[in-house]
């Protein structure tokens, strides 16, 4: 693919790409033409002309096609329903999927199978059997699997992380993802996408069946717990929502030795208190109706504290901030808050998702990285699952 110019660091701590000295223009195929690709995606491989251009869409509606078409910057893109089309294309070098989570590994197999990286938006799998497909096809393939968990990208975070790795012993931590309803926040974007409904009951059928069939692969099969109404909400919900936190949890204090309690309260927020070597972290997530965004991961050692906060990652440029609290001397106390960047997660971790496809670099968040979250969805259900996940289902 040719030698591009490394991923630098600019003047003000912001994480960015250079000059492209090689002109290499990545061809973004993408699957899934909805909210996320219309509010974020799309967009951003607009703002990122040097190094991206989307090449081909497609969707099982005809309309949402026709009007991201209109969205994308430079040539008019090919446009399919059918994801094969895409994956296989010549004008195609990296496959964006971001449709339905049902059909997340299927299509990341197609990309994989015609040697394609693929960023994979979050969850890539809720069971077992699916991650480890798409980790089994990877070692056939000159393509790899990149997860779309970008919030463990934000410069805030990883310089958290560092902060964190210098501590001489956690003591606690408390990991929030409390939000209002995401579309306050969407309509509120700039971006002003729309739904269409231009597409068979037999989609809906199909969408429905193979959710079902992965909610009884994970629930019943892999993690030993009862297939309810209750439990299959909650799987969709740490799938998505807790993916986020989750995922940026175990990077920033590793994995979990057990989970101690789950209060599993949903609709609404449920509670989970893990049991780490020596200290528990808290997990609070969940929607109401306050139009709010209240998601953050601090972590307590004796003599600091660290926290980080997000904003909506709907509303392009709102800060992420890393926030340091401090026993200076005897008797003092220091708080630094930290804002190196303007640039929002979405656009860093395309420059990391660049990075890794020109330059071979691994994906910190790939395929063998995001099995750990199933384990921590096990861990959470089989905690919940007497009290608040209800009988198995007929």
């Amino acid at each position: 693919m040719g030698s591009v110019q490394p991923l630098t660091t600019a003047a003000n701590g912001a994480t960015g790409v250079g000059e492209n000295r090689n002109g290499r223009i990545l061809r973004v195929g993408i699957i899934g033409c909805g909210e996320i690709s219309q509010v974020a995606h799309i967009p951003n491989f607009n703002f990122l002309s040097h190094l991206f251009q989307i090449t081909y869409l497609c969707d099982i509606s005809q309309q949402a096609l026709e009007h991201c078409a209109k969205k994308v910057q430079g040539a008019p893109p090919a446009v399919t329903v059918d994801p094969e089309q895409l994956c296989s294309s010549p004008e195609v070098d990296v496959v964006l999927i971001a449709n339905a989570n049902a059909y997340h590994v299927e299509h990341g197999l197609l990309a994989l199978k015609h040697d394609k990286y693929c960023l994979i938006e979050k969850p890539v799998a809720l069971c077992f059997r699916d991650v480890d497909a798409l980790i089994e096809a990877e070692k056939t393939s000159k393509g790899r699997v990149f997860v779309g968990t970008m919030r463990r990208y934000a410069t805030a975070f990883v310089d958290a992380v560092q902060e964190v790795g210098g501590m001489s012993k956690v003591q606690y931590s408390r990991v929030r993802d409390i939000i209002g309803p995401n579309a306050t926040f969407v309509s509120q974007s700039g971006t002003f996408p729309r739904k269409f409904d231009d597409f068979s009951e037999a989609d809906v059928q199909d969408r429905l069946k193979r959710e079902e069939a992965i909610f009884e692969q994970a629930l019943r099969h892999e993690f030993g717990v009862p297939v309810t109404p209750k439990s299959k909400r909650m799987l969709q919900l740490l799938g998505g929502l807790g993916t986020h936190d989750l995922s940026a949890m175990r990077e920033i204090v590793g994995m979990p030795q057990r989970v101690a309690g789950a209060v599993l309260t949903f609709p609404g927020i449920f509670g989970v208190l893990f049991e780490y070597d020596g200290f528990p972290v808290t997990y609070e997530c969940g929607i109401n109706s306050v139009p709010q965004f209240d998601a953050h991961i601090e972590v307590y050692a004796a003599e600091k504290i660290v926290r980080v906060d997000y904003d909506t990652p709907y509303v392009k440029g709102l800060p992420i901030v890393m926030t340091v609290r401090e026993k200076i001397g005897e008797d003092g106390f220091q708080e630094r808050k930290i804002r190196k960047t303007y640039e929002d997660a979405y656009t860093l971790e395309l420059f990391d998702f660049y990075d890794c496809v020109v330059n071979g670099k691994a994906p910190k968040t790939s395929a063998s990285d995001a099995k750990n979250d199933i384990k921590l969805f096990q861990m959470i259900l089989k905690a919940g699952a007497d009290r608040y996940l209800g009988a198995p289902s007929s």
